[in-house]
């Protein structure tokens, strides 16, 4: 039971979860427990109990090449006012107004055992603008899209506090960058939409004067101000005004072509205003579209309706001729934006494919937004825009501010007995080296420094370690280990703040006794750890190789730490720590993260790149969809992800987190299609209706994406995605259906995966 506690009592006082809490000695120790040491860290996660940001700098390590903060692991000698550093073990000196007051009984917020996270509001870094938001919005969209599109641009920008900065930027054929300080009628700028402009030209054009020099907090002094980008306050009507007279592109499409859609050049001339208006300072691109990149710079494929759009086996046979440009140049849009530290977000509403898989890395290298839609006029679309701009609840600390953050870097201390392999999540490398930086790298590695852009309270981050700690040099009993995650980011108030969050751990030295090690087993964050792992490495490694990986670190996994008798199968058991992990593996493995069958390589980078910045729960809803089952004879109750759930007498509720579907059994339909729910003597008949559905609005009102809401039948066709999501213990192969429905596959169920694993573990 401690170690269950330790496990969700540091998610919410640090917003922290460890694969493992005790950690082997050594490298080769390491090795042998085969699920890496690692921690899913969410900066901007909201602790309950945590104090107010102070409005004071922090103390650091004056070690060389240390610089961590001052906090509750530290040593502390009240008599001669020093304090000894946990990461280097140096001893520094307390500042004066520090030593007058400290005492045993008189401690500062950092010292305070329970606040091992605490918040600092900078004083000696000068406040920055307000967050500017650049709509950068596709016109080559049908009548009604448009429509719907701008009905929602119109309610986000009355949602964005009055004080904000706002652009737009509009694209077709060509690029129009608006003047909104110039009320008096519509006033643009039009740039060419098959052309890559460098983003000094586009200051230039648009007479932005840039201070390479400017500091983060200086008042900015350029062109941009007062005219393409104006305060929400100042410029709402003349917003609104050019929204409702936006029409459709103008230029003529032969039938046989597709619409001249400029997305490359729009991004890079909005991002090229930003670098010149708010190097930086926080702001978020974000991009609207209805359809794929067809014109100049990042085009995805051609004009001609008889050129397909690139499938899996097109990639997979290098026959996408335009994929790999496409691809370089929205890295290099992303580093720019990255260096900038600017945010790109992705709307896409559209029935085909946009170029997902070619634009993820504007949104991942910047922490930037993904949504992915059919329809602008869906409440996917439409009801996610409204959420990101989401505010803290009056009343808390920083009511009324918005839940992001802007220009957000993360610095990862750790002690000397092991080392920072890498980051895996919405992060791009700063390339600094450091003592504690691994030469094994994982993810975003050789660094212990990442910009991660935009942030908000689910954005979660995998940093991996490596134990380099040699086998030869036992540690001694007490020794202790110790991470410390800092991160800056600039409030939506325009201030900087710097959240500190130490860990503190035991090592374990006895290799004969893994008995602590195998207790310390948190199996739900080392699910997502090895999905996140899985699918970093679908971008350079074939799936089939990812599966055998998978299968063979599960054995492994399953040979160290099962209780069994050498080559007997039946003798294998699994301790509570570890009872669950096979079958995250096993619906692992069957996800749309890993299979790619059905689904466009639009979509599969849509899931992945939503998968690698969730948090941990979410995340794990992801891995295993949740099932809920509604009958007349039970309260509603969890329920197997197993075909054998399926009854014609029950109502299911699956929550994939992309999708929640209301799943009616046969009989069911039958009578809901009679309208039994309208008659007086049916009345539970009708509540039973009505309760998956009120259970379904709860999980979706509090979700972003928000999910697609499917109600389905049995038999139906929409039935397939709850039947895709089930294990099939029973198939159309079997004998004996067992009460539920047969899925039509030739996948192995759960019960036959759980036999290979046990006979393939148990091998002397």
């Amino acid at each position: 039971m401690q170690e269950a506690w330790d496990v969700t009592s540091s998610e919410d006082r640090d917003g922290v979860r460890l694969t493992w809490h005790n950690w082997p000695s050594s490298r080769i120790e390491a090795t042998r427990i085969v699920a890496p040491c690692a921690a899913l860290y969410t900066p901007l996660k909201r602790i309950p109990h945590a104090p107010p940001p102070l409005t004071y700098d922090p103390i650091r390590c004056s070690g060389q090449s240390c610089q961590a903060l001052l906090n509750p692991f530290c040593q502390i000698d009240f008599r001669s006012k020093l304090w000894s550093c946990p990461f280097c073990l140096s001893r520094n000196h307390f500042p004066p107004h520090y030593a007058e007051n400290i005492t045993e009984t008189n401690l500062p917020a950092e010292l305070i055992p329970q606040y091992t996270t605490v918040e600092y509001e900078l004083q000696s870094v000068g406040q920055c603008t307000v967050p500017a938001f650049v709509f950068v919005v596709d016109v080559c969209l049908h009548d009604d899209e448009l429509d719907e599109l701008k009905d929602s641009l119109t309610q986000a920008l009355n949602l964005l506090p009055s004080e904000s900065m706002v652009g737009l930027v509009t694209y077709g054929t060509n690029v129009h960058v608006h003047e909104l300080g110039f009320g008096e009628c519509p006033k643009s700028f039009v740039f060419r939409g098959n052309k890559e402009y460098e983003a000094r030209k586009v200051q230039e054009l648009l007479g932005i004067n840039t201070f390479a020099n400017q500091q983060p907090g200086s008042p900015p002094v350029n062109g941009a101000f007062g005219r393409f980008l104006c305060r929400v306050e100042d410029c709402n009507f003349t917003f609104e005004s050019i929204l409702e007279e936006l029409s459709g592109d103008p230029w003529p499409v032969p039938s046989d072509q597709r619409v001249a859609r400029s997305t490359g050049a729009a991004i890079s001339v909005a991002a090229g205003m930003m670098e010149g208006a708010m190097a930086r300072n926080g702001g978020r691109v974000m991009l609207f579209t209805g359809g794929p990149c067809t014109n100049g710079p990042g085009s995805i494929v051609g004009r001609a309706k008889t050129e397909d759009m690139r499938s899996h086996t097109d990639l997979q046979k290098n026959q996408a001729p335009m994929f790999k440009g496409a691809c370089e140049y929205y890295e290099r849009v992303a580093r720019r934006c990255s260096g900038a530290q600017h945010v790109v977000d992705i709307f896409a509403c559209s029935l085909d494919q946009v170029g997902m898989l070619e634009m993820k890395v504007l949104s991942e290298k910047t922490g930037g937004l993904m949504v992915l839609g059919d329809s602008f006029g869906q409440s996917v679309f439409k009801e996610s825009l409204r959420r990101v701009f989401r505010r803290h609840p009056e009343g808390e600390v920083d009511g009324g501010s918005m839940m992001m953050g802007f220009a957000a870097t993360m610095d990862v201390m750790t002690s000397r007995e092991f080392k920072v392999q890498g980051c895996i999540g919405p992060c791009a490398s700063l390339g600094k080296a450091g003592p504690n930086v691994s030469e094994t790298t994982i993810g975003q590695g050789g660094t212990n420094s990442w910009s991660i852009g935009g942030v908000d309270p689910s954005t979660t981050l995998a940093v991996y370690f490596d134990i380099t700690n040699p086998g030869q040099n036992p540690l001694p009993q007490h020794k202790r280990r110790f991470i410390q995650f800092l991160t800056k980011y600039q409030h939506s108030s325009g201030k900087i703040r710097l959240r500190s969050t130490t860990l503190c751990g035991p090592w374990h030295s006895d290799p004969n006794d893994i008995g602590p090690i195998k207790c310390s087993f948190d199996q739900e964050a080392a699910a997502v750890v090895l999905a996140r792992l899985a699918v970093h490495r679908s971008e350079s490694e074939e799936v089939s190789d990812i599966l055998r990986w998978i299968d063979r670190s599960l054995i492994r996994l399953c040979h160290r730490f099962a209780d069994y008798q050498d080559d007997q199968p039946n003798t294998f058991r699994l301790s509570p720590e570890f009872s669950i992990y096979p079958q995250f593996i096993f619906h692992l493995r069957r996800s749309q993260f890993l299979q790619l069958f059905n689904s466009s390589p639009d979509e599969s980078t849509y899931y992945r790149s939503v998968l690698l910045r969730e948090s941990t729960t979410n995340s794990l809803v992801m891995l295993q969809p949740s099932l809920l089952s509604y009958g007349f004879n039970s309260p509603p109750q969890p329920v197997l992800l197993d075909s054998q759930s399926v009854r014609q007498d029950t109502i299911l509720l699956l929550d994939t987190f992309f999708h929640v579907v209301v799943f009616h059994g046969e009989t069911i339909a039958a009578w809901r299609e009679a309208k039994y729910q309208e008659q007086q003597e049916h009345e539970a008949f009708r509540q039973l209706l009505a309760a998956p559905q009120a259970d379904s609005q709860s999980i979706m009102d509090s979700r972003f994406p928000v999910p697609r809401y499917i109600v389905c039948d049995q038999h139906k066709s929409e039935s397939r995605f709850l039947m895709a999501k089930l294990n099939p213990s029973v198939t159309h192969n079997s004998t004996d259906s067992g009460g539920g429905q047969a899925i039509f596959t030739d996948d192995v169920s759960l019960r036959v995966f759980m036999e290979h694993l046990m006979k393939l573990a148990v091998q002397s």
